[in-house]
């Protein structure tokens, strides 16, 4: 793990499309701002394991329930 230490205003560079700046530190909390292509996910880390969460459950769900909805699904 890389730890940094920045100043408000200051950034973090990641590659060339990716910077992550400090914006506010107030507290114990430090509010970030984060410029990425459109196309990269960003999710804070809690929502991202919970979409691994739901990812991993559709992979183990019932191939019969899945013929199923498709055939409700099919006009």
């Amino acid at each position: 793990m890389l730890i940094l230490t920045r100043k408000i205003g200051e950034s973090i560079a990641i590659d060339d499309h990716i910077k992550i700046r400090v914006v506010k530190i107030k507290g114990r909390q430090v509010r970030i701002g984060i410029e990425a292509p459109k196309d990269t996910k960003i999710h804070r880390e809690e929502v991202y394991m919970a979409i691994q969460n739901q990812n991993e459950e559709s992979v183990k769900s019932n191939p019969e329930n899945t013929r199923a909805v498709s055939k409700l699904l099919k006009p």
